[in-house]
């Protein structure tokens, strides 16, 4: 028996469909609040751990599913890939997300007009899928291109490194000739000499930049995933026979913010009221430090006030460390982090402080004891987080928090990152020098015995929603009519839910077709 179909009804009983749907960050949110959720999910290895952990799924590209499969979703979701965006203002992500918003402003121009058809809206949907398809294809046939001008270009660097190494060049030559042409750089003024050697290599890099640039302008085929949960929500509106889903909820990183802005057009039209917000999780009681922009909408009057932030916001402060302070490294976590993030008036209200790693850590341990768990889960001393990545452009700068404030962003790579003693840079002992695939999930706010399955399970844990955020965005938006204590008391008993939540019966994955019996497809 599946979560789906044992989940006790909420208040609203709303019907949730979960597009981009991950390891069930939102989903593991919506069981506990006692909302009936359905995900669409393309990876292999995400849709193993839904298994596992029950979650009702389809497995597939959500662009071969669409929203009149589904006419009892009562609440659309999701959290489409945006990686290009990421990079937004920088070139590709720039024009990538250019692309995007004229997308949405020819949808929105066919949904304004009042005489419009479903064939005419159906059609203008088409003929973008259709550019979105052949620049897709375009890009294929790029990378094919540039991966033989990248091979072409090795074969060139062994000769070059050949000739040199029979013309008697020293080693400190060679590899100074080398590394110049690995970095695409002018040779050194006292190797001008080999100009004619290094030509048809050069000209081949020639090639090659010009095959990114290609690239660049076609943008990544996966932007226009973020097109999809619109075009979900008009056909909602527009096809014929359908009903409008009555509440929708999107997140994504702040690279997505200007997309969910003209979102909000096209919802409003449609009938929406809605809300964007910038969410700090820490400001939520996520032990991590994470930003997420938020789209939410409801169909009707029921207007969508901004989410009251209930801890504090995490203020960084330097990681002291011999080196860092000797030669002024970079901190993880220090004003690059929150520089953007607004300083705040006195609120009548008091906040909660925000939650540490070792807060976090320490009650997963003890629920772990209570409801004897067979995970393992290593007592720590004091202890400083180590980033794997470098910070302020430098690589070999790595970033540090200690264990007495949140996590900064959890990423695919937090198993990579070493953990020593407060302090120090003397690693842990071997046991406890890295954070256990539980402890990541825990920082995500996932249950303690959330059964991560499949493969490359840090990077599922890094690219999914934290569960603690999503149950304060779904119960804001889906339960408007609680008052303040209601919401208060809701919210903590689900809190409290959701850390001692366990799996139910392992849930066969549905594919696409195998609708019989399924509450969503009526079917």
């Amino acid at each position: 028996m599946s979560h789906i179909e044992s989940a006790p009804p909420p208040p609203a009983g709303f019907r949730i469909l979960d597009l981009f749907a991950g390891p069930g960050g939102l989903d593991v949110a919506a069981d506990v609040l006692g909302y009936q959720v359905t995900g669409i999910e393309w990876d292999d290895d995400a849709c193993a751990t839904r298994e596992a952990s029950g979650m009702d799924t389809f497995h597939g590209d959500v662009r071969k599913y669409s929203a009149s499969l589904f006419p009892h979703a009562q609440v659309l979701t999701g959290g489409p890939p945006c990686q290009t965006f990421t990079v937004a203002g920088h070139g590709a992500g720039r024009r990538a997300l250019d692309d995007v918003l004229k997308y949405i402003e020819r949808l929105h121009a066919v949904v304004l007009k009042d005489e419009a058809e479903w064939e005419d809206v159906s059609r203008t949907w088409r003929e973008i899928t259709k550019e979105l398809e052949e620049k897709a294809a375009k890009a294929e046939q790029i990378k094919a291109e540039k991966h033989k001008v990248d091979a072409l270009r090795a074969v060139e660097r062994k000769a070059i490194k050949k000739s040199l190494q029979e013309g008697g060049s020293s080693r400190e030559r060679i590899n100074r000739v080398l590394k110049a042409l690995r970095a695409s750089r002018d040779l050194a003024p006292e190797d001008a000499d080999l100009n004619d050697l290094v030509a048809q290599y050069n000209s081949l890099g020639a090639v090659l930049k010009s095959l990114r640039a290609e690239l660049e302008k076609l943008g990544d085929e996966r932007t226009g995933l973020v097109l999809q949960p619109l075009w979900w929500a008009i056909e909602r509106c527009r096809r014929p026979g359908l009903e409008p889903f009555e509440a929708i909820i999107l997140e994504q990183v702040p690279a997505v913010m200007p997309v969910w802005k003209r979102y909000t057009k096209v919802l409003a039209t449609l009938g929406y009221r809605t809300r964007t917000q910038l969410m700090f999780t820490e400001a939520f009681g996520v032990p991590q430090t994470r930003k997420r922009a938020v789209l939410m909408a409801r169909l009707g009057e029921i207007e969508i006030p901004e989410i009251k932030e209930t801890h504090e916001p995490y203020r960084s402060r330097a990681v002291p460390t011999p080196a860092s302070t000797e030669k002024g490294t970079p901190l993880w976590g220090s004003e690059e982090e929150d520089r953007d993030k607004p300083k705040e008036a006195a609120d009548p209200e008091p906040k909660d402080s925000w939650v540490s790693m070792e807060m976090a850590l320490k009650k997963a341990r003890t629920i772990t004891a209570e409801l004897h768990l067979p995970i393992d889960l290593p007592d720590r001393p004091a202890f400083t987080v180590v980033s794997n990545y470098g910070t302020g452009g430098d690589p070999g700068a790595r970033g540090r928090r200690d264990h007495d404030a949140p996590s900064a962003t959890i990423t695919g790579k937090v198993s990579r990152n070493r953990l020593v003693h407060k302090g120090t840079d003397t690693d842990l002992p071997e046991e406890c020098a890295r954070f256990t695939l539980a402890e990541a999930g825990v920082l995500q706010t996932f249950p303690v015995a959330y059964p991560w399955s499949g493969k490359d399970q840090s990077q599922q844990i890094g690219n999914a929603v934290p569960p603690l955020l999503a149950l304060h965005v779904l119960l804001h938006v889906l339960e408007p009519e609680l008052s303040k204590d209601q919401a208060r008391a809701r919210l903590g008993k689900a809190i409290a839910n959701l850390e001692a939540w366990q799996p139910g019966e392992r849930v066969k994955v549905r594919k696409h077709g195998d609708w019989e019996g399924h509450p969503l497809t009526g079917k």
